[in-house]
């Protein structure tokens, strides 16, 4: 008789942002595939998702991956369902209208490392600063690069949990590192990212840090961290055309409001047209410009504008149920004729 830990993830109540919250089932004899995911709950009232007279939340199993840091260990994605098996109001990934996948995309998602004790970025000196930005990205060796040993394992947890984990490097501020993701299917595309995120915080527990999603944690001349958003759809993979992608980024102009609510809190502190972002009051677009507020990749156009946009104004802080979701909705409502 075999017994495996399913630990089950899922998002609290908190708003703007939520959190990850996460327990374990040990079941005996577990096939390890999600349809034998039993439903379980949870008490809501201690994650604002319920009052304390009717505190029980029930979740819903919808990804499954293995867990390589637990012998017999699966990591078991969630939804959060009210008692009655409805959408509890916090669960964004059901509100998703992608029920074909057709929707692909690549997530880059930023993140500062921060050590416990210090309560500042990798390579930050106590009551000062490191050198200015210019040497950090891509960099290689202990004078700029910070967080290594950390950054490699997470890759690894990942690539053996079975995420469609496409790369990493460290980025332009100091301690400030990336990771990139890719899914066919905005529902799959979320599952991955916070999966990713989970393994993430789970290792620093290991080491001693603790990762900053806030969008920019250090003021001043540094870069703040977004999740830069790329995707496409069976029009933008295949319709050779200019005018269509044009019509594609103007339906997202007089959504932008819409768009910026759902891209993560404190979003205005990033969104300043200076490093490499786009003001939070402007919409724009523009061929291989990482200061608009949509990129049309070079390689789109040289593929004969046949491939996919990037998003760059998500938070490192946003869901990304509610950033696909969004896009989603946003690129089904471009007035395309045949």
């Amino acid at each position: 008789m075999t017994r495996s830990k399913l630990e089950y993830i899922w998002l609290d109540g908190y708003y703007p942002t939520q959190n990850m919250r996460s327990k374990t089932k040990v079941v005996e004899d577990f096939s390890g595939k999600l349809e034998d995911c039993p439903i379980w709950s949870f008490d809501g009232s201690s994650t604002k998702q319920a009052e304390g007279g009717s505190s029980d939340c029930l979740l819903k199993p919808v990804a499954i991956y293995p867990d390589p840091a637990r012998e017999n260990g699966f990591l078991v994605m969630t939804e959060v369902l009210n008692s009655d098996g409805t959408p509890h109001p916090t669960n964004a990934r059901a509100t998703i209208d992608d029920d074909d996948n057709d929707f692909w995309f690549g997530f880059e998602q930023e993140y500062f490392i921060m050590d416990t004790h210090t309560q500042l970025p990798l390579g930050f000196p106590i009551g000062g600063y490191p050198g200015p930005q210019g040497m950090y990205y891509c960099s290689v060796g202990g004078k700029n690069t910070h967080g290594r040993d950390f950054v490699e394992e997470h890759a690894d947890l990942c690539i053996a949990a079975g995420l469609t984990f496409e790369g990493i490097n460290q980025e332009v501020a100091c301690g400030q590192w990336e990771f990139q993701l890719f899914a066919k299917g905005a529902k799959k595309a979320g599952d991955e990212i916070w999966v990713a995120r989970y393994l993430l915080d789970r290792l620093t527990e290991k080491y001693g840090y603790y990762i900053e999603y806030h969008p920019k944690p250090i003021k001043g001349d540094w870069n703040g961290s977004g999740m830069h958003a790329n995707f496409s759809n069976t029009l933008l993979r295949t319709c050779g055309s200019k005018e269509t992608y044009e019509k594609v980024c103007e339906a997202f102009r007089p959504v932008t409001k819409e768009h910026i609510n759902v891209y993560g809190e404190y979003n205005d502190q990033r969104l300043t047209g200076k490093h490499e972002t786009a003001s939070i009051n402007d919409f724009s677009y523009g061929v291989s410009d990482r200061g608009a507020s949509i990129r049309i990749p070079i390689i789109t156009v040289e593929k004969g504008w046949k491939g996919w946009l990037e998003d760059r104004r998500p938070a490192s802080n946003a869901d990304p149920y509610k950033v696909a979701g969004r896009i989603v909705e946003t690129v089904k409502s471009a007035k395309i004729t045949a």
